[in-house]
């Protein structure tokens, strides 16, 4: 990689073989062959060594997914505050490397994607069953209060999307001003806050309209839009096609 990559996904890593070596912040970290490792996609991260023979399985959780599955709140605080989970697969190494292929095949076909998602949060649960809650005097890559303020700005929105925030909200419980927090977000992500906000309330909604027998009115209002035209206008531009459309397919 040529330069650090960020984005607001949880990565999962999985190494068939081989090892890489990621940079953190200015930490290094390797990834071992035969491993099963997930870690906050905006911390930025980049590539800077790895084997010849190395073949791995990436796949991305959107954080707002990431957050509804409740997994173990010491878990998920590992996670945000910058640790890189890795854990060694040994003996399961066989059953992730079939449980990746078939992800990737699913989702290549638009096949079940709810049970891919059902798959996956599973699979972090195992993870969780063989993790411990940090003791006092062990140390996270980052502390909370140090973590960049875009990050604390996508952090903020993957919690509060369902609720009417506005710019100036962010701004202020970010400690920023809301135009020079909207460009910082703009530079790390190519994309407004508010076409953010509303692009994590449309994916929401996808996976209710997948999930659930919900109506479509009552998905728009639970996902944060004040207007069903709203909703469908915005639906629209992201996916070319209504919601029900979007259901049906």
């Amino acid at each position: 990689m040529k330069k650090p990559d960020r984005h607001n996904e949880i990565e999962i890593n999985y190494l068939i073989r081989g090892n890489i070596t990621y940079l953190f912040q200015k930490s290094k970290v390797i990834i071992p062959e035969n491993s099963f490792s997930l870690f906050w996609g905006l911390i930025p991260h980049q590539i800077v060594n790895f084997t010849k023979s190395a073949q791995y399985f990436v796949c991305t959780i959107p954080l707002t997914q990431f957050l509804e599955w409740k997994l173990p709140s010491f878990f998920v605080d590992r996670i945000l505050k910058g640790q890189v989970v890795i854990e060694d697969s040994g003996e399961h190494s066989t059953y992730d490397k079939f449980l990746f292929e078939n992800w990737v095949k699913d989702l290549a076909e638009d096949y079940t994607p709810e049970a891919t998602l059902y798959e996956m949060r599973a699979r972090l649960l195992r993870l969780t069953s063989r993790l411990y809650p940090l003791k006092n005097d062990e140390r996270l890559q980052i502390k909370i209060d140090e973590i960049s303020k875009v990050e604390q700005i996508a952090l903020y929105i993957a919690q509060n999307f369902m609720k009417p925030i506005k710019i100036t909200d962010i701004g202020r419980e970010i400690g920023l001003h809301p135009d020079y927090a909207n460009v910082i977000f703009k530079k790390a992500f190519h994309t407004t806050i508010y076409d953010y906000i509303i692009q994590e309330r449309i994916m929401h909604s996808q996976r209710k309209l997948i999930t659930t027998n919900n109506k479509i009115t009552d998905i728009a209002f639970d996902c944060g839009f004040n207007s069903i035209n709203r909703f469908n206008t915005a639906f629209q531009k992201l996916n070319n096609c209504t919601p029900r459309e979007y259901r049906k397919k």
